[in-house]
């Protein structure tokens, strides 16, 4: 009996068919795409229930590299919880006291004003004030003092405060996502901004780069590397660009996902056969394996308190969806609607479970209340891949396949409103959803 160990065979013992197709799509030569392909953002869709905002254009943005009002009012679209009403041709800034019956007038519940000024040394001086115009009350403000390089994350900070205030809910727009791309015969890993801009990229390899995973502290992502002719899960420090080895035995060493703490990575291994689930340290060492299956099992996901890994197996005959304590036991079986789940993801606050369910030959995004049992299908795209969470639990980030390429989208739980972000003429896929930002 011959073995053939090329990375695609490697990885297609282990993974289910999607990800196999993923795999082997990255390993065919597609054209090159752009290194730094820009997004663009477009929502789609109306909620039940949205406040209506006004975002003022900001004071002196004319001349400002970045057009903060802009920015800020596409995040809070993209949230599905406001809808934007007209501010264009408003004169005011953040010392401004609003005409508020106007304002109501024009169906605003709350309006925001502000001011960008560029200083001499070269920063920017941004400030902003929000309002509620209903009750005619200022609801608070901030200011900041940054250079050219900080303005988007600036923005993204001021519709945090404001998603905050009116929601009570903490906003994910200053958080950061992380996804590859392949241009060329190169394939890099990219991590940028929440809405897709911004994109840095911590990672290029002619190998494939597969599964981004983001730690619970928001500094390093695990991820799978072929650079050895076979799949390895290495550790890449975001600040520094260092990184560590940390899974690399005989076989396939893949789908890394880290434990709340950020101790222990779950990791899918071959090491004594079929792929089976282990744990191991976050600086590596002898994993443990957490059962013994005549299937395969793979796509391991902690629950977000630490109990329970979630992960994928076909030991019932067909890919589902199972869980199982995380000290190791008996597994139990979680999906029941579909003959064929994998890809889980579980909402940070516990109450989600986010999946790929085939529908009559289709790839489409399920989301089940994980207390009462009930599924929701929430697209109408057909090869969606890979769903992840945003740090508040309101809004899922996934990969899916438009007019014949591949892209990111988000959507909000009840599928009512999705956002595109397309790079243009770029392919983009594996994308991991990163946790709340320090302050």
């Amino acid at each position: 009996m011959t073995t053939d160990r090329t990375p695609t065979s490697l990885l297609a013992a282990a993974l289910p068919q999607p990800l196999r197709r993923r795999l082997l799509a990255a390993l065919i030569s597609t054209p090159a795409l752009p290194a730094l392909a820009q997004f663009r953002v477009e929502v789609t869709g109306v909620g039940l229930t949205q406040l209506p905002i006004a975002i003022a254009p900001f004071r002196g943005e004319a001349q400002s590299p970045q057009k903060i009002a802009a920015i800020v009012q596409a995040d809070l679209e993209r949230s599905g919880q406001f809808r934007a009403v007209d501010a264009s041709g408003s004169a005011l800034d953040e010392t401004s006291r609003p005409d508020v019956a106007l304002w109501r007038q024009k169906s605003a519940d709350s309006l925001a004003t502000g001011s960008i000024t560029h200083l001499p040394d070269g920063r920017f001086d941004v400030r902003f004030r929000l309002w509620d115009v209903v009750r005619g009350q200022d609801l608070g403000g901030q200011s900041f003092m940054v250079t050219q390089g900080d303005l988007r994350l600036v923005a993204h900070r001021i519709a945090d405060f404001i998603y905050e205030k009116l929601t009570g809910e903490r906003g994910v727009f200053s958080t950061r996502i992380v996804y590859v791309t392949k241009t060329g015969t190169r394939y890099s890993l990219w991590v940028a901004d929440a809405d897709g801009e911004n994109a840095q990229s911590a990672l290029s390899s002619p190998e494939p780069i597969i599964s981004p995973a983001w730690s619970p502290n928001g500094g390093q992502i695990a991820y799978v590397s072929f650079e050895s002719r076979k799949p390895v899960v290495y550790v890449h420090d975001v600040a520094t660009g260092r990184r560590r080895l940390i899974a690399n035995f005989r076989g396939s060493n893949s789908a890394p996902a880290w434990a709340p703490d950020g101790r222990t990575l779950a990791v899918t291994l071959s090491r004594d056969g079929s792929s089976q689930l282990y744990t191991i340290g976050a600086n590596g060492g002898e994993p443990r394996r957490l059962m013994q299956s005549a299937g395969i099992d793979t796509e391991p996901m902690f629950s977000s308190d630490g109990r329970s890994i979630y992960f994928v197996s076909d030991r019932g005959g067909a890919p589902q969806v199972y869980k199982v304590p995380t000290n190791g036991g008996n597994a139990e079986r979680v999906t029941f609607t579909g003959t064929y789940n994998i890809s889980p993801s579980i909402s940070p606050d516990g109450r989600w479970l986010a999946y790929i369910s085939r529908v009559s030959g289709a790839f489409k995004l399920h989301v089940m209340d994980l207390s009462s049992g009930a599924v929701s299908a929430i697209t109408d795209t057909s090869a969606d891949e890979n769903p992840s969470f945003a740090p508040n639990s309101r809004l899922i980030v996934y990969a899916t396949q438009q007019q014949g390429r591949e892209t990111l989208m988000t959507s909000t739980l009840d599928g009512k409103i999705k956002a595109r972000l397309a790079g243009q003429g770029g392919d983009i896929r594996e994308p991991d959803w990163g946790p709340f930002q320090k302050p």
